[in-house]
Parts: C-alpha cells; sequence; structure tokens
C-alpha cells in the first residue's frame, strides 16, 4: 500500500460502488418484469430513477458539500445510498422499488460529486493526475462489473440480493472515508459563499464542461450500437457480444493509471487533446463497419482516449476551480457527464434508428459514428482553445 493511495481508497470504492449500483439492475429486468407482473416500460423505471435522480442532484450535490464539509457529505451520501439500497432489497411493490432507487439516487448524486474534490484537497499538485486515473479505474471496474455480478446474483440469489450486496460496499466506503480523511476545517463564523462565486468557478470552465458532455455522449453511442452491430451484422452470439463489449471498460479500467501518470508527466491539457484524438480516430473507426478485429481496435482506442480524457480533464478543472470550490466544480463534472450519457442514448440511439436501427445495424453503426466522430471534432476545437488559454 502507497501512501498515495490511503486518501484514495474510500473516495475510489464510492465511486466503485455508483457505478456498480448504475449496471447491477440492467440484467435483472427481465426478472422483475417477472416478479411484479409488470411491463418493460413500467420496470425500466429502476434503472431510470436511479439515473435520474444523479443527474438532478450531482451539481446541487457539490456546491452544499463547499458550504457543509465535503468529507461530512459524503459519509451522509454513504448513508443514504447503503440505508437505500437496504430498502431496495426489502422492497414488497414495484413503486416502492422505484421510490428506493431515487433515493439511492440522492447518496450516489453526494458520492460521485465529492470523490474527485476530496481526492484534490489530499493529494499533492504534482500527483493530482496519478489520483484521478486511480478514480478512473475506478469507475471503470464498477461499470465492467455491474452487468456480470448481476447475472450471477440473480441467478443464484434471486433479484433481491443485488441491492443487499450494495450495503456492505457502501458501509466499507464509509468506514475507509472515515479512518483516512481528515475532518472538514471548520468555516469561520459568519463565512458564506462569497456573491457570485458560482459564476467565477464555473462560466470559466465551460470548455472543460462543454467537452467533458460530448465526449461521454460519444462513449454512450459504443455502449447503445455495439450490441446491435456485433449480433446483428456479425452474427456474434450473445455471450460473444458480452465479451465484445467487455473490452471496453477492462481497458479502460487497464488505462486508468498510466493515463494518470501521463497527465502527471505532461501535463493536463496535453493530454486532453491526446485523448479526445484518440476517442475521434476511434469514432472513425467504428464508423468505418471494421469487423470484429477492427470493432476491438477502435473500441479500445476510444476507451484508452476516454480513460486520458477523464484524467486530465478532471485534473485541470479541480486545479482551475481552487480549493474552496472543488466540490461546484466536481458536482458540474458530474453532471455534465450524466447530461451527456443522457445526450447520447437519446441523440445517437435516434441516429442509429434513421441510419438503419435494428433492420440495418451496419449501416446505423455508420451514422452513429460519423455523427459522434464530428462531436469529438468539436470536443478538439473546444480542448485547443482551452489549451490556449493562460493557466489559472
Amino acid at each position: 500500500m502507497t501512501p498515495l493511495f490511503l486518501p484514495l481508497a474510500g473516495p475510489a470504492l464510492a465511486l466503485l460502488t455508483s457505478s456498480l449500483a448504475g449496471g447491477i439492475v440492467t440484467v435483472a429486468l427481465p426478472v422483475l418484469e417477472r416478479a411484479f407482473d409488470a411491463p418493460f416500460g413500467r420496470v425500466q423505471a429502476v434503472l431510470v430513477a436511479y439515473l435520474a435522480s444523479i443527474t438532478l442532484l450531482v451539481a446541487v450535490a457539490g456546491t452544499l458539500a463547499d458550504r457543509l464539509g465535503r468529507r461530512r457529505l459524503m459519509l451522509a451520501g454513504l448513508a443514504v445510498f447503503s440505508m437505500a439500497s437496504a430498502l431496495c432489497a426489502l422492497a414488497p411493490t414495484l413503486p416502492l422499488l422505484i421510490a428506493a432507487r431515487a433515493l439511492q439516487g440522492l447518496g450516489a448524486a453526494l458520492m460521485m460529486a465529492l470523490a474527485t474534490a476530496l481526492v484534490a484537497d489530499t493529494v499533492p499538485a504534482e500527483r493530482r493526475g496519478h489520483a484521478m486515473g486511480w478514480l478512473g479505474s475506478a469507475s471503470a471496474v464498477g461499470t465492467a462489473l455491474g452487468p456480470a455480478l448481476g447475472g450471477a446474483l440473480t441467478g443464484a440469489f434471486g433479484w433481491r440480493s443485488i441491492f443487499a450486496v450494495l450495503v456492505p460496499f457502501g458501509l466499507a466506503a464509509a468506514w475507509l472515508v472515515t479512518w483516512q480523511l481528515p475532518a472538514d476545517r471548520p468555516r469561520p463564523t459568519g463565512a458564506s459563499q462569497p456573491s457570485g462565486a458560482w459564476h467565477r468557478t464555473v462560466v470559466p470552465l465551460w470548455r472543460s464542461l462543454a467537452t467533458n458532455l460530448l465526449v461521454s455522449m460519444t462513449m454512450m453511442g459504443t455502449l447503445l450500437v455495439g450490441p446491435f452491430y456485433l449480433g446483428g451484422a456479425l452474427g456474434l452470439s450473445a455471450a460473444e457480444v458480452g465479451l465484445a463489449m467487455s473490452a471496453g471498460p477492462v481497458s479502460s479500467a487497464l488505462g486508468g493509471l498510466p493515463a494518470g501518470r501521463l497527465v502527471d508527466r505532461i501535463g493536463p491539457h496535453r493530454a486532453v487533446l491526446i485523448g479526445v484524438l484518440s476517442l475521434a480516430c476511434g469514432a472513425l473507426g467504428l464508423a468505418v463497419q471494421p469487423g470484429v478485429a477492427g470493432y476491438l481496435v477502435a473500441l479500445v482506442a476510444m476507451t484508452q482516449g476516454y480513460a486520458l480524457f477523464q484524467a486530465a480533464n478532471n485534473t485541470a478543472v479541480m486545479a482551475a476551480a481552487g480549493a474552496a470550490h472543488r466540490g461546484t466544480a466536481a458536482g458540474w463534472l458530474g453532471l455534465s457527464r450524466q447530461a451527456g450519457l443522457l445526450v447520447g442514448a437519446g441523440a445517437l440511439g435516434a441516429v442509429f434508428a434513421w441510419g438503419g436501427g435494428s433492420a440495418a445495424p451496419a449501416a446505423g453503426l455508420r451514422a452513429t459514428f460519423t455523427v459522434a466522430a464530428g462531436a469529438m471534432v468539436l470536443a478538439l476545437g473546444l480542448s485547443i482553445g482551452r489549451s490556449r488559454r493562460p493557466a489559472t
């Protein structure tokens, strides 16, 4: 265990747990349909309630933490998340399960908003890129582990187990945060957020936030369109599709630590440019209907670029925000990421359907990632414009 790992373990586990909770439900949706005798549209709300709650609350969570204390709010978020996970496991009806998932999303919003800010508070500036790489790997591990763990638990113990297992994850993260991170410094008596603090904190970061949204939107395209292309156009079995799709999050998890070291070595702005360029090249690779091998190469290029971009962009934003407003900045980072995922699901889903959809998945893939490559060109322009600005 290295000294760097000590302040990272709690926030990293919190971020892993919130990512895990998002994906662990997906494979259980058919089981929930049967358990509650409900149509898919109603059961899908179990997934949507969690994501929507995070999206609506993550920016508010970060700003609130700057006022009340980041460690204190992280522990509150972990407590709410753990309690809500237990309520999900015990829910006797579908409406109560959906309500408990929305409450779980409230806890996750605090966890996601504050993990980045807490690490930026406790890790020296010269190692901050490395730390952000750790967080990126933790999030990717949670994303990759969710469907596999959810499927195994549902098959062996039933759907309630996928929520019950999240309780010890949340409690373990709370224990690590309590043990490893120092208490919040008391605010001076009568202190309040300076007038215009939001404007001075968020507005100068608009390029970083807009780029984050575009990148997240593009990554959603790989999750949305990939299964249709691999199964429908290439004829892979369900197991083979799952194996091919897992290459993305596994690559991102493995690339997080090297990406963080590279950020510390060359600086966050150069690393952002390299990451976005890699994403653009990967999107172009997917747009040419590459076959299985080409698909995997392009997907790895995108996920490696995503890992580098996240480590670099988070590092740059935390440095620019300053110590007093890191919670606010981290919350807006989370909001831009969640908004990008939602926009990607809607907009790129519509492009895929327009291009051919499930009836012609190869044509749909080409249309989707032509648009995604264009989005990455726009993101590259935003990143170049940001890199020319004087450092803050």
